[in-house]
């Protein structure tokens, strides 16, 4: 997987300390206001707190004598990252019948992958809740993107503790997935990555993108592209722009498993 470009702009954002949205709480006492725009965030009422307090304490807290936790959000970030990664695995599943488990695997890894969450958390605004311990606010910024993918991850945890299994798949899918569909270039671009990985595996060499035809007015131009491997048209693709026209013959590629030894 080659993200390189994406990975730095989600950098430059998560480095920028305008961007910082951490409010302090006090641990046991969100007040009235903070709760309802929790459960407007989560889309449910909330029926014990103390699961969404963990899910929002960085690990900083425990070591913050002034606040009285026991427990940050690290072992709710380890079952939920369980719980989503099998969610996004069934929605993949479901949706994308005709792919093998390999490129299933590569493509649930772009859903669940720190910046694609951090990107969520910071998109439903529920890092500012984020309670951290005072030693600690200084260095936040340095490793922001994971603090709150860790944050998104243990939020998933607490609604299944605080609910239910199928709760959590409810977020994921009505707040989550939404976001993650957003970052189409993310996923497109697995498209273009994932078969060029499996032509160089299987075949040894790389495919090739022609323009077949263009059409329509410049200002709203339609480009249809063929991908080439070994001289031999795979699959052709529709796009706006030539990139997501390429993308689109890549995806048409892949799902027909027209790549094989």
């Amino acid at each position: 997987m080659r993200f390189k470009l994406i990975i730095s702009i989600f950098k430059n954002i998560f480095s920028k300390k305008s961007n910082l949205r951490l409010v302090k709480s006090e641990i046991g006492f969100f007040s009235e206001a903070q709760k309802k725009e929790i459960e407007s965030i989560i889309g449910f009422e909330v029926d014990n707190w103390k699961f969404f307090e963990q899910a929002l304490s960085h690990k900083s807290v425990v070591a913050d004598e002034t606040i009285e936790l026991d427990e940050d959000n690290q072992r709710l970030e380890y079952l939920g990252d369980a719980i989503l990664g099998a969610i996004i695995a069934e929605y993949l599943f479901h949706n994308n019948v005709e792919w093998r488990e390999g490129e299933l695997t590569k493509l649930r890894s772009v859903f669940v992958k720190n910046s694609t969450l951090a990107y969520c958390g910071t998109k439903l605004k529920i890092d500012k809740f984020l309670i951290y311990g005072s030693h600690a606010e200084n260095n936040l910024e340095k490793g922001y993107e994971s603090i709150v993918s860790d944050l998104v991850e243990a939020l998933v945890a607490a609604i299944y503790l605080d609910k239910n299994f199928e709760e959590a798949r409810k977020f994921v899918k009505s707040k989550l997935l939404p976001i993650m569909l957003e970052l189409e270039h993310t996923v497109s671009d697995n498209y273009k990555s994932m078969l060029l990985e499996k032509c160089q595996l299987i075949l040894q060499t790389q495919p090739k993108y022609e323009v077949i035809e263009e059409s329509g007015p410049d200002h709203n131009k339609e480009f249809l592209i063929a991908v080439i491997v070994n001289n031999k048209t795979l699959s052709e693709g529709r796009g706006k722009s030539k990139k997501a026209a390429e993308q689109e013959a890549a995806k048409i590629a892949l799902t027909l498993d027209l790549i094989k030894i």
